[in-house]
């Protein structure tokens, strides 16, 4: 069952959602070569910690890290770690929750390590834009199946390829709720979109196949052919005045 929220809840989500959205910028901001995984987790979790939050993937499903942390051709799930050290030139993924109050934020970036050659910032902005041609669909009467469209149809005219296997979610009391959002669909079908909705839209994009591959781990994401992968997400409701973006923090970013 899809759980719509009234006014004083999506009032509520916007806390989480801001912190989740205030932990990106301190990632982006530690964010540099020479940087573990590691330090990079110690250091969201810290943040979302000292606002009085919990990181909603630490130990989630037996996660063990506070983010997931994804270099290159990881497409997601992270796993943050000691031996991972950051390069100059990589591009990383970093998807960050925070549970607040009863409400999850969930939120990703993909964020360059110094200087990064123009195909990867390209796919940065090419994922990044293919967010908003999505929520451009999110109105009350469309279908889920348009928002999937809109990016699926972006990200193929600019040349990159959208993960199939890993969807956006439904979010808020739980980290993940229904309905499902493919980053990929048909026009007019699926799930109706209505006021209260909360949703996380997350594009991940390739820039080769869309097809991955997960390490033995049992977490990490890999591109099948071993190219570059980018990831952006935002929590976001449906309200009466429209689309509400609760952890976007900064329009750049």
């Amino acid at each position: 069952m899809i759980q719509l929220k009234n006014p004083s809840q999506i009032e509520q989500m916007k806390k989480a959602g801001r912190i989740t959205g205030e932990a990106l910028l301190v990632a982006r901001d530690h964010i540099r070569e020479g940087i573990s995984t590691y330090e990079l987790d110690s250091i969201i979790r810290k943040y979302i910690e000292s606002c009085g939050a919990k990181p909603s993937f630490l130990g989630y499903a037996g996660f063990p890290g506070s983010a997931c942390i994804s270099i290159n051709d990881e497409v997601i799930h992270g796993i943050p770690s000691k031996e991972k050290i950051l390069r100059e030139g990589d591009i990383v993924k970093v998807d960050v929750g925070a549970f607040y109050k009863g409400f999850h934020g969930d939120a990703a970036r993909t964020i360059p390590v110094g200087k990064v050659d123009e195909e990867s910032m390209r796919l940065i902005t090419v994922t990044r834009s293919s967010f908003f041609e999505g929520i451009k669909m999110l109105k009350p009467g469309n279908r889920i199946g348009d928002i999937g469209h809109a990016i699926d149809a972006f990200v193929v005219r600019n040349g990159y390829s959208t993960v199939k296997r890993y969807i956006g979610h439904g979010v808020g009391h739980e980290l993940h709720e229904l309905p499902d959002v493919p980053n990929y669909g048909t026009p007019g079908r699926g799930a109706r979109l209505c006021t209260g909705m909360t949703l996380a839209i997350e594009p991940m994009v390739n820039v080769g196949t869309d097809r991955v591959r997960e390490l033995s781990d049992g977490w990490t994401v890999k591109t099948e052919d071993g190219k570059l992968s980018a990831h952006y997400e935002n929590t976001v409701a449906l309200t009466a005045d429209g689309v509400l973006n609760m952890t976007l923090i900064e329009e750049d970013f």
